[in-house]
């Protein structure tokens, strides 16, 4: 149950997040999310998202083994069996436009966007909006209102 909530906030991120143009080859590009090593959500996601677009761009779902196949992502998570690799995973993302999430409870802290901390049974967000401005997306402040705001900088 836990990776089904997961998997429509994923598809949601999709909604309340603006890639700039530029992410897209062309103007009818799918909108790719990514995850990176063992998926967690089976078959779930690909059910939340079927038949669903972003922004005008198709939705589509991909499975990577390695960091350096998935670097053509617009949302990619890393999962909480993959923190060893998550210095790697962020400096090869570096400078793009990849909205990273992660559900590592550190993710944020290490560089990542978005993560999924489970407070008292429920699923609460954190969100770097440092690495989301520095990769050139805009988070909708609806999303943002849901989330406790992290800055590895501080603290």
């Amino acid at each position: 149950m836990e990776y089904q909530v997961k998997a429509v906030f994923l598809y949601n991120f999709t909604q309340f997040v603006d890639w700039p143009a530029d992410a897209f080859d062309k103007p009818d590009a799918p909108l790719v999310i990514g995850i990176l090593g063992e998926d967690p959500f089976e078959k779930f996601l690909d059910d939340v998202v079927r038949g669903e677009k972003a922004g005008g761009h198709p939705i589509v779902i991909k499975r990577f083994r390695d960091i350096d196949s998935a670097r053509d992502c617009h949302l990619l998570f890393v999962g909480g069996a993959e923190p060893r690799r998550l210095d790697t995973v962020m400096s090869v993302l570096k400078d793009r436009m990849t909205l990273t999430v992660g559900d590592s409870g550190e993710f944020c802290k290490r560089g990542g966007m978005i993560d999924f901390v489970t407070k008292q049974g429920k699923i609460h967000l954190q969100i770097n909006v440092g690495t989301v401005r520095a990769a050139k997306l805009n988070v909708s402040s609806k999303l943002l209102r849901l989330a406790d705001i992290v800055d590895p900088g501080k603290g």
